[in-house]
């Protein structure tokens, strides 16, 4: 919230508007006096890092009176504010809606009492209400993610994380609740990102088959089956509304009592409790937080009278606008469902992904617990590999997909150490139990390395020649033959998407490589054509985030020090921009605009600027930092910035730098990564699937030379069903990506047009808008004076 608080003030002074915060709440407007404040630019700084809120919140029993709400009219008048951003669950958003609604009625009460003046009444006839969502539990329908849910989930799995190594020490049982009174956000995506044993949901109470049960039995039969696989631990992670289907509570400690009599475990119940709303907020909450309040400035600016109050929410990674109370309303329908027994429709109002995470976080956890419910009708032989540097995701990934295999009779085959391996026969089929806790592991498991084919001259549109490390093609088609492949899924960066790029270009040569064949794109620079994130790139903004704001501390107590920190990612900026909008930096170098003398000159002048003003005011000087790209530039590299700062500075501040390496690779790969990593792998899985099953059905008794053709073992069982599967078709070999508010296939063959291959990035970067943003909330576009009051002047000029 206090991200949104920074990013709302500073967005509207560069837009020449007036900001006031408003303490503790409703409370604050309905009070009035010292509660409602003029903000200025130098009020907001220092809060990224910050949990909770500074402005403070608070439940306002008279703001659900009339009367309560016509004194907040009041006081809104009497301070010339006729906008209200407001940020908060949907008990505050429908409040919020409820005084514009109301507002004309309090107009002419005010004017008849003689509280207000004529003029006043005209010139505040109306108001404009923008609603941001802030809520740990992620209620709120209509947006996939609100400001906060992703921080909480951080502490969760913090906390999850911590909890494993001592069950497994203990061979202890632990369950733990979580928040999540109305949603089980909170519990399914902790539960999918630790790779929990079961959860308990309020939208979808067990037990999960529906069949006529206890689920107690169903519950103990599931952990029973995970020790006899050899499990010395189990998670159950239980909402704290969670029932079952007759409505009624399922508490922790029944859920430890049940397994303790049942299965004699040592069990423990761990309640997180308000632990979940503390800490410093995540990257992407900073990030969620700040482009939404620039969002949320544009609508107050084009609102008008007639325009229903807009609420600014997130689909995929687009930034939405909707109606206020629509998105009220849907999250209501969710708890009326519930409480109807309609559980079906409570999954399907939560958000688009909801149900489906809850379906591939049931199929990866549970191995045939009901026989043969998941298998199907054709059983195929699907390649796993990793290509490329390690990233966060990478292992969660291929644990769902080897899972999600098993228990659809398919067969999940291991390539260890990337194509090289492959050459040399480092395969495996690999079992339920063997992924077992790779949700949770960083790096690689499978073993990675940049080993790609290499392209066929004549037949291949790919010119560059960035590594040394290639093998031939015809090697990776014969062990593909060997293998009897029928599907691919390939996990990594670039080189990846460039292995996949040039097998699908052999096609017309090996014709083994003509099967279903799919990238999850996973690099921490982000720098891959076709999507918009890659798995590993949240973990990387994260590591950026918490080690700038270490930076951060040092340069402040230093007082005029300013850092230049280092990033990767290639030749894209993607690390630099987004870290440095989540890190609060003042400014960002990048590849895509490279670094000249002018911008040098400019950011210098900026920097004297900033710290003359704060001598001016008497305030203490800020540490800041600026984040430069590892390639940004060959000349001005970041020992010469640094140095080019500290000169200019003359004693004004100092400079120092920072690189950070290969930190940001490494560690606990990030909650968000292992969701997506989660979902993009079933949505793999189902692809490879429809391509193959789709080939089989068009032609069942193609014969051609090269391609993955099996004759039936002469010991087999009735229900063994071998196919052959033949795709040639672009749409065939495809990156898997988020676009916009979707999640799509893009065949490699037509994203080559895309690519810039001799720099490794595609041609288009959703993200290099955001690189204004960090000028305007760092004070390039807008000059202040000082008044009587000492506050900032809120007047937007051109920086001269």
């Amino acid at each position: 919230m206090n991200c949104a608080v920074r990013a709302t003030v500073r967005c509207a002074l560069a837009r020449g508007c007036i900001p006031y915060l408003i303490f503790e709440g409703y409370q604050g407007l309905v009070d009035g006096g010292d509660k409602i404040k003029k903000a200025g630019w130098d009020d907001v700084r220092g809060l990224m890092s910050l949990g909770g809120t500074v402005i403070g919140t608070a439940r306002c029993l008279d703001f659900k009176k009339k009367e309560g709400r016509i004194k907040a009219a009041l006081n809104l008048i009497k301070n010339g504010i006729d906008a209200l951003v407001v940020v908060g669950g949907d008990g505050s958003l429908t409040g919020a809606d409820l005084l514009r609604a109301e507002w004309k009625t309090y107009i002419d009460e005010l004017l008849q009492n003689n509280s207000i003046t004529s003029e006043e009444a005209d010139k505040y006839r109306n108001l404009t209400i923008v609603g941001m969502v802030g809520s740990i539990d992620n209620d709120m329908a209509a947006t996939d993610l609100t400001i906060g849910a992703n921080t909480s989930l951080h502490r969760i799995c913090e906390a999850l994380d911590s909890l494993v190594s001592t069950a497994i020490s203990h061979q202890r049982c632990f369950v733990v609740e979580v928040m999540g009174r109305h949603c089980g956000w909170l519990g399914l995506m902790a539960a999918i990102a630790v790779g929990a044993d079961w959860t308990f949901l309020p939208e979808r109470p067990p037990p999960i088959n529906f069949i006529d049960g206890q689920w107690e039995d169903e519950m103990c039969e599931i952990i029973q089956t995970q020790r006899e696989k050899g499990n010395r631990k189990n998670i159950i992670v239980v909402c704290e509304g969670a029932i079952d289907r007759q409505l009624n509570p399922i508490k922790a400690n029944y859920v430890k009592e049940v397994i303790e009599k049942r299965l004699g475990l040592d069990t423990r119940v761990t309640t997180l409790g308000h632990v979940q709303r503390g800490g410093a907020p995540s990257a992407f909450d900073r990030y969620l937080a700040t482009i939404q309040s620039d969002e949320a400035i544009k609508a107050v600016l084009k609102s008008t009278p007639e325009t229903p109050s807009p609420m600014i929410g997130i689909q995929q990674n687009k930034i939405t606008t909707i109606p206020l109370m629509e998105a009220v309303s849907l999250t209501h329908s969710v708890s009326e469902a519930v409480s109807k027994k309609d559980f079906n429709k409570a999954m399907e109002l939560r958000d688009p992904d909801f149900k489906d995470a809850y379906n591939a976080y049931v199929e990866s956890t549970l191995y045939d617990l009901y026989k043969g419910k998941y298998e199907r009708p054709g059983k195929l032989r699907i390649g796993i590999m990793h290509v490329g540097a390690p990233a966060g995701g990478m292992n969660a990934a291929t644990r769902t997909a080897v899972r999600l295999c098993l228990n659809r009779g398919h067969t999940p085959i291991g390539i260890y150490n990337g194509f090289s391996g492959l050459s040399k026969g480092q395969v495996e089929v690999l079992s339920w139990q063997q992924v077992s806790g790779w949700t949770t592991r960083g790096g690689s498991e499978l073993g990675t390395n940049r080993v790609q084919p290499l392209p066929v001259s004549n037949n291949s549109s790919l010119k560059y020649v960035n590594s040394n490390d290639f093998i031939d093609a015809g090697i990776v088609a014969y062990h593909f033959q060997k293998l009897k492949l029928q599907g691919l899924i390939i996990i990594g960066g670039f080189e990846a998407y460039s292995s996949i790029l040039t097998l699908a270009q052999c096609r017309n040569i090996y014709p083994s490589f003509c099967i279903p064949m799919v990238q999850i794109p996973a690099t921490v620079s982000n720098n891959v054509p076709g999507t918009e994130y890659s798995l590993g790139s949240d973990t990387a903004i994260n590591a950026i985030v918490e080690a700038c704001d270490r930076i951060k501390l040092s340069a402040s107590a230093s007082r005029k020090r300013v850092f230049v920190v280092e990033v990767q990612g290639g030749h894209c900026g993607y690390l630099a921009v987004v870290g440095g909008l989540a890190a609060g930096a003042t400014c960002t170098y990048i590849p895509e605009e490279g670094i000249t003398l002018d911008m040098l000159q400019r950011d210098i002048r900026h920097m004297i600027r900033r710290y003359r003003e704060e001598d001016a005011k008497g305030i203490p000087n800020e540490g800041r930092l600026i984040l430069r790209n590892e390639c940004a530039s060959k000349t001005y590299t970041t020992d010469v910035i640094s140095a080019i700062f500290k000169e200019e500075g003359k004693g004004l501040f100092d400079s120092r730098t920072a690189v950070l390496g290969h930190l940001q690779q490494g560690g606990i790969p990030s909650p968000l990564d292992r969701i997506r990593a989660v979902r993009q792998a079933v949505k793999c899985i189902d692809w490879i699937e429809e391509k193959a099953f789709a080939s089989i059905k068009k032609k069942k008794d193609h014969n051609i030379p090269g391609t993955p053709q099996f004759n039936k073992p002469q010991q087999q069982t009735d229900d063994e069903n071998f196919s052959n599967v033949y795709t040639p078709k672009p749409d065939s070999a495809c990156v898997i990506g988020i676009r916009g508010a979707e999640t799509v296939f893009s065949p490699v063959e037509n994203l080559a047009n895309e690519t810039d291959m001799k720099h490794r990035v595609g041609k288009k970067a959703w993200w290099m808008h955001y690189k204004k943003l960090i000028n305007i909330l760092s004070k390039y576009d807008y000059f202040d004076e000082e008044e009587d009051e000492k506050v900032d002047l809120l007047k937007n000029r051109n920086n001269v």
